[in-house]
């Protein structure tokens, strides 16, 4: 019981760390999928057939 603190602890450091992490993943998907779509409505870039 004396170690409860230490426990509290790490279990929430390393649940920052997964928040952390999954904020982070988000924020890159966001960025790629705007990435795609504004290749795939921009005209012109492509070359003709």
């Amino acid at each position: 019981m004396e170690n409860l603190g230490y426990l509290f602890a790490i279990y929430s450091i390393v649940w920052a760390v997964i928040f952390g992490y999954v904020f982070y993943l988000y924020r890159k998907q966001r960025k790629l999928r705007r990435e795609m779509d504004s290749l795939r409505d921009s005209p012109g870039k492509q070359e003709p057939d």
